[in-house]
């Protein structure tokens, strides 16, 4: 179960990403964090932060940083694959295996 959380630690992360970018975005045309526009995407992940870093507190209440540290980062994995369908963004071939070497590093050290 914990380590389920911790997973959802991770997701919860790289979602919250995928709002900065799009809050930047909106802050870039409204030119104020107060706009309404940019406080529909800031507070939510602000708040998808919070609840993130409460969770992962209690994560690690339970299980060693040293195990669940290299859950996160899943995060280079998810962020960049949230941006590619969510924002346009495109990348290369060679970024795709820097993706595979990173995601096996997580296999081997959460199996060590």
């Amino acid at each position: 179960m914990t380590y389920l959380i911790a997973l959802l630690c991770v997701v919860g992360i790289a979602a919250g990403q995928i709002f900065f970018k799009l809050s930047a975005r909106s802050l870039q045309q409204t030119n104020s964090f107060l706009h309404i526009e940019t406080l529909k995407l800031l507070i939510p992940a602000l708040i998808i932060y919070g609840v993130t870093t409460l969770a992962w507190i209690w994560v690690l209440q339970k299980i060693e940083l040293g195990r669940a540290y290299p859950l996160m980062a899943l995060a280079f994995v998810l962020v960049p694959i949230g941006s590619y369908f969510i924002l346009g963004e495109r990348f290369n071939s060679q970024y795709f295996i820097g993706v595979l070497v990173l995601i096996v590093g997580i296999i081997l050290t959460v199996r060590a």
